[in-house]
């Protein structure tokens, strides 16, 4: 465009020095090509004008805008939809407390079966056993100084294999038995270790494991019996700086059982570290000799496997009439 007008500016520069006659009629044609030009611009201007303008129909951006995503907003409104708490007023069911109801008696009845043992029958009459408080006296069996068996009754007990516990260290060996009297312990032990009388008898085995019977025999008529003995099973693992004991944590340490003939009662784990009285009924269908007495064991090889024992008893059950 700019060098049409550029060569019509040359043009007229020529006509003007032809004459008037010749700038007219280069006028005219000027005036005719001007004309031209500039309807060649408009119809150029028209091409041009609709491919600026078919960009702008991309007024479609408020499409994006589009009024959908305002109702983004209402969404946190329903919120209040967790007002229902009100529906957790049915915990008014969980208030049955029927299980602790019930719990309640389940207790009560566990607890009436323990008095069982006050079953024991009244006996009346003579103790029975020969040297029952062990005041009659002692002899030292075979001569050894360690074994002081009290008169009328007879010591047994086991050697070697300890079929508790395989452990060479646990093997049973020979107790130790003394008769004592008041004189050889201390003031604060009589009532401890004396029952009735003025001696006791202890039997013992420090580091050693035993198992041991002190027995005598008994002639009795038809009838039933009670037989009763005392005992403390001074079971210690270990001994204290100031001298107090730490008795046997473990049950099976020490075992009791009443002997009546070649059989008896069962083994009984009494506690350790306080007088026990343990009691056996048993019958006897004609007279006859019998061996009564008691069995005790320490399975393992504590600090000190002791037992006193004294004040014991057997006497008849009379019949009522």
């Amino acid at each position: 465009m700019e060098k049409l007008a550029v060569a019509i500016c040359l043009l007229l520069l020529l006509l003007g020095a032809c004459g008037p006659e010749l700038s007219a009629q280069i006028a005219v044609t000027e005036v005719a090509a001007t004309a031209t030009m500039s309807a060649s611009i408009r119809l150029t201007a028209d091409h041009t004008l609709p491919l600026t303008w078919t960009s702008t129909p991309l007024p479609s951006r408020p499409e994006v805008a589009s009024p959908q995503a305002a109702p983004s907003t209402p969404l946190a409104t329903p919120r209040p939809s967790r007002s229902p708490w009100p529906t957790a007023t049915p915990s008014q069911t969980r208030r049955p407390p029927t299980a602790t109801a019930t719990a309640t008696p389940a207790a009560t009845d566990t607890s009436t079966p323990a008095p069982t043992r006050t079953a024991t029958p009244a006996a009346t009459g003579p103790n029975l056993l020969p040297n029952p408080s062990f005041e009659g006296g002692a002899h030292h069996l075979d001569g050894i100084a360690e074994l002081q068996i009290p008169n009328q009754w007879s010591l047994e007990w086991d050697e070697g294999a300890n079929p508790f516990d395989p452990d060479p260290w646990n093997a049973f060996v020979r107790p130790e038995c003394r008769v004592l009297s008041k004189a050889f312990l201390p003031a604060q032990e009589h009532s401890t270790f004396i029952w009735d009388g003025d001696h006791t008898v202890k039997i013992f085995k420090g580091l050693g494991a035993i198992s041991f019977r002190l027995t005598s025999h008994v002639y009795l008529e038809a009838g039933s019996y009670v037989l009763e003995i005392n005992v403390f099973p001074d079971l210690v693992v270990h001994y204290r700086t100031d001298g107090s004991k730490i008795w046997a944590p473990d049950p099976l340490s020490g075992e009791v059982r009443l002997i009546v003939g070649n059989s008896g009662g069962s083994w009984t784990e009494p506690a350790f570290g306080e007088k026990n009285t343990v009691t056996l009924v048993f019958g006897i269908p004609a007279g006859q000799v019998v061996r009564i007495g008691a069995a005790m064991r320490g399975r393992w090889a504590i600090e000190n496997n002791g037992w006193f024992l004294d004040d014991w008893s057997l006497r008849r059950i009379e019949s009522p009439p």
